[in-house]
């Protein structure tokens, strides 16, 4: 085993481990609230965060792809989902790294790499204060109005992400650190379909705590659409607060808060915690998954050949 898989392997049971312990860290909190949860309802939960992911990595993909380097579907989710792991290890940085490293093989520079990670985050704060400032404020009101600040930052956003804006603000980093300035600059048609994953996966995540939402008391539209409003609005406003790792704490206040129309205070914190277990979970799976499918992937062409011989 060379250096290279062996810090590969390092570093994913790493992220394996500090990712189970998460989960099993929840579960004495959560146990109760799963208890009220049906399978069905919990298994359909977890399908909805396994789309909302999906939907996640085809927007970096696209990105990707707007930027000169297009990816195989099966390539692109073993780099986005093994790297997201590194989320789970303390420190910021471990899964802008890890696809840089592993999109490397797949002839992906890790400039490029790196724009497209970073620019994942302001496309997702934007379509998610969207989702939040459309659904919330009609269907919340006052339980969320001490959010109402982080709509100050929409028109920001809108601008900050106009194409002519981000190639500048990347070509003046990748000067900085004495780095070649990308080959393709990043198109409006680029930003427009990396936006229209970000939609669809909020549909997704909303549909999810819609879902733990229901086994909890809460059903109809209205709970459907504070669930969209709630997920993006605890997502934006974790990511925002960047003192409280991965958004801890603050997403569950934030998501208690948007729920309180249709859940009493006790059913909101389980399922706010409840849902942040079935998305770590969800984390896991697709990792696992996108692993064993681009593992079987690269294992036919070898095949193959050896058959030809």
């Amino acid at each position: 085993m060379n250096r290279k898989k062996l810090i590969r392997g390092v570093f994913l049971l790493v992220a394996l481990g500090f990712g189970a312990w998460a989960i099993a860290g929840r579960w004495a909190q959560v146990a109760d609230g799963f208890s009220r949860l049906s399978w069905p309802l919990l298994a359909g939960s977890l399908v909805a965060v396994l789309g909302a992911l999906t939907a996640g990595m085809l927007m970096w993909r696209a990105l990707l792809a707007d930027l000169g380097s297009p990816l195989p579907f099966a390539g692109a989710a073993k780099v986005f989902f093994v790297g997201q792991l590194g989320k789970y290890i303390p420190g910021s940085l471990w899964p802008v790294l890890a696809q840089m490293e592993m999109g490397k093989d797949l002839g992906v520079p890790r400039s490029r790499s790196a724009a497209a990670f970073f620019l994942t985050y302001p496309i997702y704060l934007a379509s998610g204060l969207l989702v939040a400032a459309v659904t919330l404020p009609v269907f919340a009101g006052d339980s969320v109005a001490r959010y109402a600040w982080l709509l100050l930052l929409l028109p920001l956003l809108a601008v900050g992400l106009h194409p002519k804006i981000v190639n500048g603000v990347i070509g003046l980093g990748l000067k900085a650190l004495r780095r070649p300035p990308l080959e393709r600059p990043l198109s409006r048609r680029g930003v427009l379909a990396s936006a229209g994953w970000a939609f669809a996966g909020w549909l997704a995540y909303g549909v999810h705590l819609a879902l733990i939402a229901a086994g909890l008391g809460a059903t109809g539209p209205r709970a459907l659409a504070l669930s969209l409003g709630a997920f993006a609005l605890a997502w934006c406003l974790g990511f925002v607060i960047v003192v409280a790792p991965a958004g801890a704490g603050v997403r569950e206040v934030a998501m208690v808060a948007a729920l309180a129309p249709v859940l009493d205070g006790g059913s909101a914190i389980a399922a706010a915690l409840c849902s942040r277990l079935v998305v770590s979970a969800g984390d896991l799976i697709c990792a696992g998954l996108a692993g064993l499918a681009a593992r079987r992937a690269e294992a036919v062409p070898a095949a193959v050949e050896r058959h030809s011989r």
